[in-house]
This record gives structure tokens, sequence and C-alpha cells, in this order.
């Protein structure tokens, strides 16, 4: 939930000595919050400039205690019901939507219809029908909505892109992708009523990388969904395999499980070399990619670095700015059209053909933002999502 200063609002508060403030003053920032996924952002407050952490919303009671002791900024705190509250007291600007899959349609309803800007964890949202309305209700009350992308900023990513669209390994062809993890008995990506299951935690990662690889969308998916019978995965998919067509004759294969070991892999083949990327999707270590062409290979390599603080950079910009974010609530429902058709195809046994889409915007390579890595603080209630 950001702000930003201007007639009738207080001073900002002190910052730390190594922000730099936008020159129209930094936005006045909140968060909605529940699970682990948003523990990220809030640790590189002191990093950002362009916005400051002022309201918290959350509907555990000991993080809205402990919480402000962390971050002197916060202003107001309140549970769910209050969230409208919160806002008002805080005088918002911006949000950033952080909780489970099933909540976020919601809540960015909630804020935009007061006019705060929405910033969305991905996925952004269950299913098809849930995106279009959060973009509906964004446009109809003029509010910037982003998805949260992480990896559209991060430079491995981007300069994979940035050699295939310069044609290092000729034509790419193929795209195969493996992500998986060993997720904890009892964490919300295995409950079915909060929209857990891999497709939808992890699924999203090989989707966006696919489209923003070969710069255009599948028009046809088959897939399976599997299971080992482990009770952790009662009404969620563990496993979901998918084969991705494109209209130029590129096929992509995915697999996603939340019952395998740590792995995280792309690799890209095409008619004069291939790239490897291992990995690729983690945002705890450094990630790398193999180019191989004429027989000779050349590994890069890209340190760890923190990969939330120049989503928020963005945000804050595209506000500040009054320009269109990229990842828009446009690309978050490109992905989930594929999620959908996945699921359809999963159910039925039989491929599935989705309706043509195109996309203005994919991330570039003058999209990359470096930030030095920062040292996580401990969780509050928030066990880890995987047990190894």
């Amino acid at each position: 939930m950001y702000a930003l200063p201007g007639p009738g609002r207080r001073k900002s508060l002190p910052r730390h000595d190594n922000e730099q403030t936008h020159p129209e003053g930094p936005l006045r920032r909140g968060r909605r919050r529940q699970h682990r996924a948003g523990r990220g952002p809030a640790r590189v407050r002191q990093r950002r400039g362009e916005s400051e952490l002022v309201a918290l919303v959350s509907g555990d009671p000991v993080k809205r205690e402990a919480l402000p002791e962390r971050y002197a900024s916060i202003e107001a705190l309140g549970d769910y019901r209050e969230f409208e509250d919160v806002l008002r007291r805080a005088r918002v600007d911006a949000v950033f939507v952080a909780t489970p899959n099933t909540h976020h349609r919601e809540f960015t309803e909630r804020a935009a219809k007061l006019g705060v800007h929405v910033l969305c964890e991905k996925p952004m949202a269950p299913t098809v029908a849930d995106c279009e309305a959060m973009i509906g209700v964004c446009r109809e009350h003029r509010v910037k909505l982003m998805i949260a992308y992480r990896l559209h900023f991060e430079a491995a990513n981007l300069q994979a892109i940035e050699a295939l669209e310069g044609g290092k390994i000729g034509d790419p062809r193929m795209f195969s992708s493996l992500f998986t993890q060993q997720v904890r008995p009892g964490d919300i990506r295995t409950r079915a009523e909060l929209a857990g299951g891999a497709l939808l935690d992890l699924g999203v990662y090989p989707i966006n990388a696919v489209r923003y690889l070969f710069r255009e969308e599948p028009i046809e998916v088959l897939a399976a969904v599997s299971s080992s019978g482990d009770a952790r995965f009662d009404g969620v998919d563990e496993t979901t395999s998918a084969i991705l067509r494109f209209a130029s004759g590129r096929v992509a294969q995915l697999t996603v499980s939340l019952g395998g070991s740590s792995m995280g892999y792309y690799r890209v083949v095409g008619t004069e070399g291939d790239l490897y990327a291992d990995p690729i999707y983690d945002y705890e270590q450094g990630l790398k990619f193999v180019l191989t062409t004429e027989g000779k290979s050349r590994e890069h390599k890209f340190p760890a670095r923190d990969q939330f603080a120049p989503e928020l950079v963005e945000f804050s910009r595209c506000v500040l700015e009054d320009r269109e974010p990229e990842p828009s609530g446009e690309e978050g429902l490109a992905d989930i059209r594929v999620v959908e058709a996945i699921l359809q195809s999963a159910r039925s046994g039989r491929a599935v053909q989705l309706p043509p889409w195109s996309r203005a915007q994919r991330p570039d390579a003058g999209q990359e933002q470096r930030k030095p890595p920062v040292d996580p603080p401990e969780p509050i209630r928030a066990p880890s999502p995987t047990i190894r």
C-alpha cells in the first residue's frame, strides 16, 4: 500500500541514509500478507527510495504486533475486515497483495475501488474470469495493476532472451523445463480451497518463461496430472506435465511437481545450438546458463541478487510516472489462459485449442535491475514451504 506525498499529506517519515528519494517524494506502500511469498519484499524497504512501507494487513495478530517493531514506518495495522480503513488511515497509494491465490481478486478489487494501485503476487488468480475482472476494475478506477514476476527484471533470464533474440542458437525450436520441490505437509500449496497445487504454484514459471523466450503464445495444449498417492496432495495436483504447441511450429514440454527434490531448469534447443539454464527460477542463489554453438559451450554466471527490490522499484516508478507496468495484468492473464487449458486437457485426456492471443509488451534486457543481495529477516509464523 503506497501513498504519494502531496498537498495535505504529512511529511514523509525519516529515511535511511542509503535511500535515494524520488523528486516527487516516496510512495507510501502497504501490504496485504499471509503466506511466505510476502516476506521477501518487506526486507528491501530500506533500499527502494521510491516508496515506503506505511501499512500492514494480516489475519495473524502475532504478525500485526511483531512487524511494526521491525519496520518503524508502519503507521496503520488491521485484519482483513479492516482493509479499507487501514488504507484510508495510512493514506496509502499502492498495495502489495501477497495472499493465498483465492484472495488475489477480492483484495485487488477492494483496493482499486479506493483508487489504490495494486502489485499482485503470481499466479495472478486461479481463473481467467478472476483475472479479467481484476483488469476490468483496475481500468474502471484508473489504477495501475502489476503482477510480481520478479524474473522480468533478473539478469540471467533477460540475457537468455537477448541471446535467443540475437540468433545465438539459430531459430529456437524446442523448450523443456522441470521445476520441482518437496512441499511441507499442511502448507497452503497443498490446500485445494486456497487454489494450491503444483501447476498454479510452480507452473507459471516455465509457462511464463517459454512465452517470453519464444515471444509468442501457445495455440494448443496437451496435459496430464499424476499422483504418487501421497496424502499431502489430497485435492490438488502433485505433478503436472504439459506439451505446448505454437503457431510457428515450436513446441514446449514442462513438468512441475510439489513431490520431488528441488530442481529448476529450462533448455531451449535451436537450429544451430542450445541454451541450458540451471538453476534459473531460484531467488536465493546465483543463476547461470550454458550457451552451446558449433560444439563449443560457454557458461554465463550471475551472482545472487535481491530479486524483490527491482519489482517494487519498477512498480513505484510506474505509479509516479503514470505508465503501464510490465508485467501488467494482461501478462498474468496470459499465463492463466494456459493454466486453464492445461487443467482442461488433463481432465479430458484430449488436446485443448487456445484462441488467438497476442502481447504488445514482453520483458527485454532493458528492464534489468541489479540490486545487492540482502539477508532475509527471521520469518514470523511463516515456516518454509519446503522440507528440503
